[in-house]
């Protein structure tokens, strides 16, 4: 079920894996890595493109060169804005402010910090950390972006640091979830990305699918995380690979969308103390659709 939180809708996070709600997939187009972690030093940071045929466009495309986070297509928090916000649906530790968010060397940088900062909610948060979003300014505002259907990319490194819960991912326009689009999450690992679809059943209780892909030394470098979303499909990529597809429809959005970026702090479980702070990279983003 999905009800608005204090300062805005609640996300549900894919915790709880044993839930009579989750259905595990598994990686469908290529074995998993045997042994320890595969090392990063191999991977490009090139785009692979759409992997699907057709006459694709692309719609957006950030390289985040120079200094200064593009605001025509980025705003730095979700769409229940106030002054900073948070995700009260997950109980993460961080409030997000636009001061952890950076560009510098042809990198966008997200920087999570234990520091106490006091939200607008007049909670005291021990984290403040950075996001993007192609949602709106406040709850009463216009989206800056939003999707149906397409083929989403991003290079990104994840931060090496426990307890941090990084994820590119892309919530309704309506700024309600389900459905929702997991593009990529690290959950309690940075060895195992996870890729989730999540939708309402016709009685109304929300179900999700999940599929995994690792051990991978995700940390030591940038990786590929790619979604095709298509009216009869979902496809999953990490480095250009298939590693998810979902084909029954009933799972598949068909509403515009809004793309997040985000370092959420303390999801399942807090930092150690010894960290006291983790930066999230992304080298691009970019975005592909075809013609409607």
């Amino acid at each position: 079920m999905t009800v608005r939180g204090t300062r805005g809708p609640l996300r549900r996070a894919a915790l709880t894996l044993a839930s009579a709600l989750l259905v595990t997939a598994t990686a469908t187009a290529c074995a998993e890595p045997a042994g320890g972690p595969a090392a990063a030093e191999a991977v490009t940071t090139s785009s692979t493109g759409p992997p699907a045929p057709g006459t694709w466009r692309l719609v957006l495309d950030d390289g985040f060169d120079g200094t200064e986070l593009d605001g025509r297509t980025w705003t730095t928090c979700y769409d229940w804005n106030d002054d900073g916000c948070t995700n009260s649906g997950n109980d993460e530790l961080q409030w997000y402010l636009p001061e952890q968010v950076a560009v510098r060397d042809g990198e966008l940088v997200l920087t999570a910090e234990r520091r106490e900062t006091r939200g607008s909610d007049d909670k005291n948060y021990p984290w403040t950390s950075g996001m993007i979003s192609t949602g709106r300014d406040h709850w009463d505002g216009d989206p800056r972006r939003t999707f149906t259907y397409g083929y989403f990319e991003a290079a990104i490194r994840i931060p090496a640091e426990e307890g941090m819960f990084p994820a590119f991912w892309m919530m309704p326009a309506s700024r309600y979830t389900p459905p929702e689009l997991d593009i990529m999450e690290f959950l309690a690992t940075t060895e195992r990305v996870s890729m989730y679809v999540h939708w309402n059943e016709p009685d109304g209780e929300e179900a999700r699918q999940r599929g995994t892909y690792g051990p991978v030394d995700f940390p030591a470098g940038y990786h590929v995380f790619g979604l095709l979303w298509e009216p009869d499909a979902l496809v999953w990529y990490v480095d250009g690979v298939e590693r998810l597809r979902v084909t029954d429809t009933e799972r598949i959005p068909d509403v515009p969308m809004e793309v997040l970026l985000n370092l959420a702090v303390g999801v399942p479980h807090p930092p150690p103390e010894t960290v006291d702070t983790a930066r999230m990279s992304v080298d691009w983003v970019r975005v592909w659709q075809q013609p409607s």
